[in-house]
C-alpha cells in the first residue's frame, strides 16, 4: 500500500536531502522517525533513487551529557568536578512534629556545607488524598495544613544552607498526589497559580532525577521492596543509583570489571512510628529514620555515608562510629 501523507514526494525528498536523518525529518514534519524511514524506502523504490542517512543522531546522542538529553523539568544535574558533597534525604512526610532525623539534617548541613541538598521525594504526604481509608475515625491533616508543615521544614533548610548551595526536589509519588487529584477533579484549572506543588516552594527546583556527572543518579524510586538498592543497581548498569520510597536505609555495592558502584536507599526523614503510617496496622517495619551524605573526589563517588537515628525520643543518631545527640 502506498504511503499516504499530506507531504508531497517532492517536499519529502527535498527535506531529506537537506537534513539526512529520520529523527530530524520526523521533527520537521511532526511525525515519528519510524514513519520517515518507511516513507524514504518507498520513495527509493518508486523513483529508483538513493536517500542516504548522512546526519545520524545516534552518535550525537552518545556524546550528550545526561543532563542535556532531556528538559530540566525531567532531569537536572551538575558536573562532577563542581561538587564535593551532596546530602540526600527522602520520605519526610512532614507533620507538625520535627523529627530527630530532621534536626540531624540541619546539623550535617552546617557541618559539611554541601554543594547540593536533595529532597528525594515524598516531603508532602497527602493523607486526605490517599487511597487508604480513615482508621478509627482519625482526623487527618488538611492539604493546607500539610503544605504549611512542608513550608516550615523546607524553609528551615533554606535558612541553614550554605551560600551557592543548590536545592533540588526529585518528586515522589506522594508529592504527586497534590497535582494528580487536581488534574482528575478540576482539569480546567491547569496552569493556574497554586495548582502545582512546586509553586509553593520557589527555592526548590523540581525534577524526576538529578545527576552528578555521568554515573550517579538520584531519583525517588525505581525498583521496589527490601532489595530495591541492589536491584536498582543491577538494572542501571555502571551507575550509582540513590533512591527513597522504601523507607529502608542502606547501601549495597556491586564490584565488576568497571569498578564499584552503589545502590543506595535513603531511609525516611519521618519517624517510622508516626501516626502517618497507621495504615500499616502496627506491623513490623524494616524502616530506618535517617538520610545519606554522598562525597565526590577525583571524578568518582566515594563510599556513601549513612546517618541513622537510633533513639527518636532522646534525639540520638549514629554517624561515623559515634552516637550523637540533637
Amino acid at each position: 500500500m502506498p504511503f499516504k501523507s499530506a507531504v508531497s514526494d517532492e517536499e519529502f525528498i527535498r527535506v531529506w536531502k537537506e537534513l539526512g536523518s529520520p529523527s530530524l525529518v520526523g521533527k520537521h514534519f511532526s511525525m515519528n522517525a519510524r514513519s520517515m524511514i518507511a516513507r524514504r524506502q518507498s520513495l527509493e523504490l518508486r523513483y529508483k533513487i538513493e536517500l542516504p542517512t548522512f546526519n545520524s543522531q545516534r552518535e550525537e546522542k552518545k556524546t550528550l551529557k545526561k543532563i542535556e538529553q532531556t528538559p530540566h523539568n525531567v532531569r537536572r544535574g551538575i558536573d562532577i568536578d563542581k561538587v564535593k558533597r551532596v546530602i540526600v534525604f527522602s520520605d519526610a512526610h512532614f507533620t507538625d512534629t520535627t523529627t530527630t532525623a530532621f534536626k540531624a539534617l540541619l546539623l550535617m548541613i552546617k557541618e559539611f556545607q554541601p554543594q547540593v541538598i536533595i529532597c528525594n521525594g515524598d516531603a508532602f504526604d497527602g493523607q486526605v488524598l490517599s487511597r487508604f481509608p480513615s482508621i478509627n475515625y482519625d482526623q487527618k491533616p488538611s492539604v493546607l495544613e500539610e503544605l504549611k508543615f512542608c513550608q516550615y521544614h523546607l524553609d528551615e533548610i533554606v535558612k541553614h544552607k550554605p551560600a551557592g548551595c543548590e536545592l533540588i526536589w526529585t518528586l515522589g509519588n506522594h508529592d504527586m498526589r497534590y497535582e494528580a487529584w487536581l488534574v482528575n477533579k478540576v482539569p480546567q484549572y491547569s496552569g493556574v497559580d497554586g495548582f502545582s506543588l512546586k509553586y509553593h516552594f520557589p527555592e526548590w527546583k523540581t525534577c524526576w532525577s538529578y545527576w552528578v556527572g555521568e554515573h550517579t543518579v538520584v531519583k525517588h524510586r525505581y525498583k521496589g521492596g527490601r532489595m530495591a538498592g541492589y536491584n536498582n543497581l543491577t538494572a542501571a548498569g555502571n551507575t550509582n543509583i540513590i533512591t527513597g520510597h522504601t523507607h529502608v536505609l542502606c547501601a549495597s555495592p556491586i564490584t565488576g570489571y568497571q569498578g564499584t558502584y552503589w545502590g543506595v536507599q535513603t531511609g525516611c526523614l519521618a519517624n517510622p512510628l508516626s501516626s502517618t503510617f497507621e495504615y500499616t496496622e502496627d506491623s513490623p517495619k524494616d524502616w530506618r529514620s535517617g538520610f545519606v551524605m554522598l562525597s565526590f573526589d577525583q571524578g568518582r563517588m566515594l563510599m556513601p555515608e549513612l546517618i541513622m537515628v537510633t533513639d527518636e525520643e532522646n534525639g540520638e543518631f549514629e554517624f561515623r562510629g559515634c552516637i550523637n545527640r540533637v
